[in-house]
C-alpha cells in the first residue's frame, strides 16, 4: 500500500510576539532583562493525511493559521511539535513572483525561478517558450522586471510555477489575484492539474472555487482542526458559524431613522416555502416580507427594498409602486412580500435594507438601513463580479 501524498502529524508551530525589543546591546545591559513576549501557537497540534490525486481545501477566519499550515507543508516553517511527510515532487504557488530579481529580464528571471522550484536548467529550455506564452508577455521578457506591472510579475510567477508540472501542488489564494483574464486562466490551469490527477491543496478565501475543485476540506481554527469532511459539509457549518459569529457586528451596522408615522415591525428572509434562511445560492429562489405599521393613518405609503454590499453599494433596489395592486390607504397594518424567483448575485455577502415612503418617495416614515444579512454561494466558478449574466458560448472552428 502506497503512502499518502502529505502526512502532517500533531503539527504545532509556535511564534513569539514581543511587546518591547531591545534594540542595542546597550539597552539591554541597561534593562537587565530580556525583552517581554508572548508566545503565540499558529496551529496547536493538527493532523491530517492527503492521499495521492485528491484535492484537499484548508477554510477558516484570518488568523485562522491556514498560510502557516502551507509554509510548514513547503519547509519554509519547521513545526515545533510534530511532523510533515511530503512523498512527491512538490510545488507551492504561495508569494506570486517571489524570487524574482528587478534588476534581471523576464527572460533571465524564468531560468532563475524555475531553478528555484526545482526544474533543471535542460527542462526550463524545453518549457521556456510555452511559459512565456501562458504569461502573454512576449514582447516584454527582455525587459527588466523592475519595469513590469503588479499584473505582469504575477502571470509570469504563475506560469513559472504551473510549468513545473509537479505531484503535489500547494495553491494559496492564488485565484483571488491578477486581473478577471488572469484567474479564470489560472482556474482553467489548476482544473487541468486535477484532472491528470495529481495531488492539490488549496487555501482560500473563495469558498465557491474551494467547493468546486476539492473533494475534502479542512476547517481550521485558532490554529486547531475544528472539522474535516466533504466539502459542502465542511463549508455549510464553516459559514453557519460566520454568520453567528458576525451577528453582533451586523447590530452594530444597522441604522434607523425616519418621521416615526409608520414603524417597520419586521423584516423576513426566506426560501418559497417561508423557512427563514440565512444562506442562498446563486440563481435560487428568495423572498422578503415586511409588515409595517402605520402609527396613523397613511395614504398610499411606499415600501422600498435595497439590497446591497457592505460598502454601501447598492446592487438592486425596487419599490412596491411595481406591484399589480398598491398598499392603498393604511389605517393600521400592513404585509408586503416580494419573491424573487432567480436571485442573479454572485458570492459574497449581502444586506437588506427597507423603507416606508410617502408616494413620492420624498418623505421616510421609517428607514431600516443593513437590517437583513446574508450570504451568496456561488457553484459556477468562472463567473466575477456581482452579478451572474444568463449567456450562452459557441465555438466554430476555422481550418487553416
Amino acid at each position: 500500500m502506497s503512502q499518502p501524498a502529505i502526512v502532517v502529524d500533531s503539527v504545532s508551530k509556535n511564534f513569539r510576539l514581543y511587546h518591547e525589543r531591545n534594540r542595542y546591546i546597550k539597552a539591554a545591559i541597561l534593562r537587565g532583562r530580556r525583552a517581554k513576549y508572548e508566545e503565540f501557537w499558529a496551529l496547536d497540534d493538527v493532523s491530517f493525511e492527503v492521499e495521492h490525486g485528491s484535492t484537499l481545501g484548508i477554510i477558516g477566519s484570518n488568523g485562522s493559521g491556514k498560510s502557516t499550515m502551507l509554509k510548514c507543508l513547503t519547509g519554509i516553517y519547521r513545526p515545533d511539535k510534530g511532523k510533515v511527510s511530503i512523498n512527491g515532487n512538490i510545488a507551492a504557488l504561495l508569494e506570486l513572483g517571489a524570487g524574482f530579481h528587478p534588476e534581471l529580464s523576464g527572460r533571465e528571471n524564468v531560468y532563475l525561478n524555475a531553478a528555484i522550484l526545482g526544474l533543471s536548467k535542460k527542462d526550463a529550455e524545453r518549457q521556456f517558450d510555452s511559459i512565456v506564452e501562458f504569461a502573454g508577455l512576449e514582447r516584454f521578457i527582455d525587459t527588466a522586471v523592475k519595469n513590469y506591472s503588479s499584473g505582469m510579475v504575477i502571470r509570469l510567477g504563475f506560469s513559472v510555477a504551473a510549468h513545473v508540472e509537479p505531484e503535489i501542488l500547494l495553491i494559496d489564494e492564488v485565484l483571488t489575484v491578477g486581473d478577471q483574464s488572469f484567474q479564470r486562466k489560472s482556474s482553467e490551469k489548476i482544473e487541468q492539474f486535477r484532472r491528470e490527477g495529481r495531488t492539490i491543496v488549496v487555501v482560500s478565501h473563495g469558498l465557491g472555487a474551494v467547493q468546486q475543485l476539492c473533494k475534502e476540506v479542512v476547517w481550521l481554527e485558532k490554529g486547531r482542526m475544528k472539522m474535516r469532511g466533504p466539502a459542502a459539509e465542511v463549508i455549510a457549518a464553516y459559514t453557519g458559524e460566520s454568520y453567528v459569529q458576525h451577528t453582533a457586528k451586523d447590530a452594530d451596522l444597522r441604522e434607523r431613522w425616519g418621521t416615526e408615522e409608520a414603524r417597520i415591525d419586521s423584516v423576513l428572509l426566506t426560501d418559497m416555502s417561508g423557512q427563514a434562511i440565512e444562506r442562498v445560492e446563486t440563481n435560487a429562489a428568495m423572498r422578503v416580507t415586511t409588515r409595517v405599521t402605520a402609527q396613523m393613518p397613511l395614504r398610499a405609503p411606499v415600501i422600498k427594498i435595497y439590497i446591497s454590499k457592505l460598502d454601501g453599494t447598492i446592487v438592486w433596489s425596487t419599490t412596491s409602486q411595481r406591484a399589480n395592486s398598491s398598499l392603498g390607504n393604511i389605517p393600521e397594518s400592513v404585509t408586503a412580500t416580494i419573491d424573487i424567483p432567480h436571485l442573479p448575485l454572485l458570492e459574497g455577502t449581502y444586506y437588506i435594507s427597507v423603507a416606508c415612503t410617502d408616494a413620492t418617495g420624498t418623505t421616510e416614515y421609517d428607514h431600516c438601513q443593513n437590517w437583513v444579512r446574508f450570504d451568496v454561494h456561488q457553484n459556477d466558478l468562472f463567473e466575477e463580479g456581482l452579478v451572474a449574466v444568463p449567456s450562452s458560448w459557441s465555438i466554430e472552428r476555422h481550418a487553416k
